[in-house]
């Protein structure tokens, strides 16, 4: 990608190497909201009331001085473009809605985090939290796709990225908001649940395609080879591709992402139309996503 001379994103918080440390006090009517929230998502917001242990939601951080390298310096700067980027076009395309896009703070973190959502280690990958409007990513995980998934390139790297951040714009739309309520009617682990879950996770790539659409369109960013590097990606994290790594087999029914090609489909009808009028996942037929 072509990236010099693009702004920063100025939504981004850097916890790397910093503790977190609370003050005293009573759970105050954010818990009591987030608590609510992660309730309407189908979590235990018991979970959210012990976490906060009767403290604010007030949390200052404590940096341990830790240095890094020049890498960890370059992806730093690279997501804030990159998230720069996803500001842009979705305000973009929600004045063409007649909407006023607000965009998400990411936090960048390393090992562990408490997010909105609970608790999360670098295990659970890139993640959106709505109940902080925020996108988390340790940078480890770029290191670790080539190695792990034979995924590469820094376009892959902005798929991710344009991904999380595509569930902020279904969140902005209220699409979110209503898949989770039925995700909850339905409990987890059902087949109902995962495919609500597969619908909005294919929504999300096809909201980073239309953003890598109109982030060309804009600052003429994509280079050759660019597209296969993100398809790739997509591709390689697909729920049959990854359980047959796993297990030597599928499971259909606990897919919760969509295959590899379901992946590579919508990502690549969202970066050749650009057209966010044809990124429904919703009222088509399940079979034929």
């Amino acid at each position: 990608m072509k990236l010099d001379g693009r702004r920063e994103s100025t939504h981004v918080e850097d916890r790397r190497g910093k503790t977190a440390a609370k003050t005293a006090g009573g759970i105050g009517i954010g818990g009591i909201i987030i608590a609510l929230i992660v309730m309407f998502m189908g979590g235990d917001p018991s979970q959210v009331v012990e976490q906060m242990g009767g403290m604010q939601t007030q949390t200052e951080y404590v940096d341990d001085g830790r240095d890094y390298s020049q890498v960890d310096v370059e992806l730093m700067t690279f997501c804030k473009q990159i998230l720069a980027g996803t500001e842009d076009v979705w305000t973009a395309e929600f004045k063409k809605m007649g909407r006023t896009y607000q965009p998400p703070k990411m936090v960048i973190f390393s090992d562990a985090v408490n997010s909105g959502c609970g608790n999360a280690t670098s295990a659970s990958g890139p993640f959106y939290c709505s109940a902080d409007e925020t996108v988390y990513l340790d940078l480890e995980f770029f290191k670790s796709m080539k190695k792990q998934i034979g995924a590469d390139g820094d376009f892959a790297y902005a798929y991710v990225i344009a991904h999380e951040v595509g569930h902020h714009v279904q969140n902005q739309l209220g699409i979110l908001g209503e898949a989770h309520q039925k995700m909850a009617q339905y409990g987890r682990d059902t087949k109902q649940y995962n495919e609500i879950s597969v619908r909005l996770e294919l929504q999300a790539d096809f909201f980073a395609g239309i953003w890598g659409y109109h982030d060309n369109k804009m600052f003429g960013s994509l280079e050759d080879g660019d597209i296969e590097e993100a398809l790739n990606a997509a591709s390689k994290i697909g729920d049959d591709y990854l359980q047959k790594q796993a297990y030597g087999r599928t499971m259909p029914e606990t897919f919760n992402h969509g295959t590899s090609a379901q992946r590579s489909r919508w990502l690549k009808k969202g970066l050749y139309t650009g057209d966010v009028s044809q990124g429904d996942t919703f009222s088509p037929a399940y079979s034929s996503l």
